[in-house]
């Protein structure tokens, strides 16, 4: 049960983010309509073996890190320097690229946050941070040394589990903190950094925790990579800044991105009375499974239930949708008619920030839900960058006998859509993220007024 008049404050951000230094050059780019997909050098390596070639991805160099590779083999990162110091050797050791991406967020998110050196490291400050695969990059090289090459096990080194766990990012981070409270990642595909951040506030909210570090991560791997494109699900034929569409007639795909979004959180009272700097207070955060027995077709009836709970009393209506938007022909079709449904034609704006960084996987929901804190502080709505043309005809869904949804083509609410950021007055944004196996992530964060 929730405890009574507990409200959880959003106090600190940071992260990881493509062809960006910081996170003050990430606002910059995003507010100035930048896209920040590019064509990806290692993809375009393998010619005709891979499909898409365009990624928001991060290199070691952009994160100030230098990779210490293994004689075993050619390009396998053994250990990584900090060339800016900001991460001791030791847990250097047992991290992959995202990990280390998680632990310089969460310095930045506690930073910010200005948490004391007892408040960081006692048993009420908890870390829920996960990541949507496991150390794939980590875990290739191991296998096939051992299993294709005949080799030892020990020949990949004594980290190969630490650093390629499931949990990792979290044990990483609480190891590099000292964090004595709750410690866990949880794993739901794409909705991986909105489930994390709304883990972290229920336990808050519930009274277990008064802080914590929460988020989502995807370090820069083409095995990832690889895996989506075998499924002929990425965006081609695009240049890269036109590659991710949301809800424009021609999209085909989604763009395979890579980042890190960390917050950290505080139960309100305890950061107003601190005289914390507020970025958001988090209303609600609801999420369910569409119980359709898909893994991969979007449920219209599942997202209509998510807003229901997100939005029990019809109350706490948004300014602005942070949409999921992936540019996938069905997805998009879905959300924009379900978001349509739940709040009706007039009174909000959507904003598609995949449209701009691609989809980052496990770290999609964090990195997006720190483009809504951004668009509270700003003021500002951020784009659906190439939604040129919308559909002017119904979509096939919606011509059947079981379709209960809006009745009107997608290209009825252009005037929803904005290609470019404008500024408006932003009380309340909703956020949304979806993944395989009909999971569904809704979170409510409004400004401190």
């Amino acid at each position: 049960m929730q405890v009574a008049g507990r409200k959880v404050a959003v106090v600190g951000m940071g992260g990881a983010f493509p062809t960006c230094s910081s996170l003050d050059q990430f606002d910059q780019k995003l507010f100035n309509n930048q896209s920040l997909v590019r064509e990806w050098d290692l993809a375009l390596q393998y010619n005709k073996q891979i499909r898409s070639t365009v990624s928001g991805f991060i290199t070691e160099e952009e994160m100030g890190l230098e990779a210490v590779w293994a004689p075993i083999t050619e390009k396998y990162p053994e250990t990584y320097i900090d060339t800016l110091g900001r991460i001791p050797d030791g847990n250097l050791s047992t991290a992959d690229m995202g990990s280390i991406w998680a632990m310089l967020g969460a310095q930045e998110s506690a930073k910010m946050a200005g948490w004391t050196k007892s408040e960081i490291e006692s048993e009420q400050t908890g870390v829920v941070v996960g990541s949507g695969g496991a150390g794939n990059q980590i875990l290739r090289v191991a296998w096939h040394y051992f299993f294709q090459m005949g080799k030892k096990a020990r020949i990949a080194g004594a980290h190969t589990v630490d650093r390629s766990m499931s949990y990792r990012e979290a044990a990483n981070i609480s190891c590099l903190l000292k964090t004595k409270g709750v410690c866990e990642s949880i794993t739901s595909a794409c909705a991986t950094g909105l489930g994390n951040i709304g883990h972290a506030y229920r336990l808050i909210k519930f009274g277990l925790q008064d802080r914590a570090i929460a988020g989502g991560v995807e370090g820069t791997a083409l095995e990832t990579f690889i895996g989506f494109d075998g499924m002929m699900i990425l965006s081609k034929g695009f240049s890269p800044a036109e590659s991710s569409r949301p809800f424009d007639m021609n999209r085909n795909g989604f763009v395979c991105s890579f980042g890190a979004g960390i917050v950290a959180l505080e139960e309100y009272e305890m950061a107003k009375a601190r005289g914390a700097n507020i970025i958001g207070v988090i209303d609600e955060y609801f999420n369910n499974s569409d119980g359709d027995g898909d893994m991969f077709y979007p449920s219209f009836a599942g997202q209509q239930r998510l807003w229901k709970g997100l939005m029990p009393d019809k109350g706490l209506r948004p300014d602005v949708v942070k949409m999921h938007g992936t540019s996938t022909p069905v997805g998009d079709s879905v959300e924009l008619l379900s978001v349509v449904d739940a709040l009706g034609e007039e009174g909000y704006h959507i904003s598609a920030p995949k449209s701009q960084f691609g989809h980052m996987l496990g770290g999609a929901g964090s990195v997006e839900f720190i483009t809504a804190l951004l668009m509270l502080k700003n003021q500002q709505v951020l784009p659906c960058l190439n939604s040129e043309t919308l559909n002017t005809e119904l979509e096939g869904f919606q011509k059947t006998d079981i379709w209960n949804g809006p009745d009107k083509p997608l290209a009825a609410y252009r005037h929803l859509v904005p290609q470019k950021a404008f500024a408006k007055e932003i009380n309340r944004i909703a956020c949304l993220n979806y993944g395989f196996g009909g999971t569904n992530s809704a979170m409510m964060v409004s400004r401190d007024i």
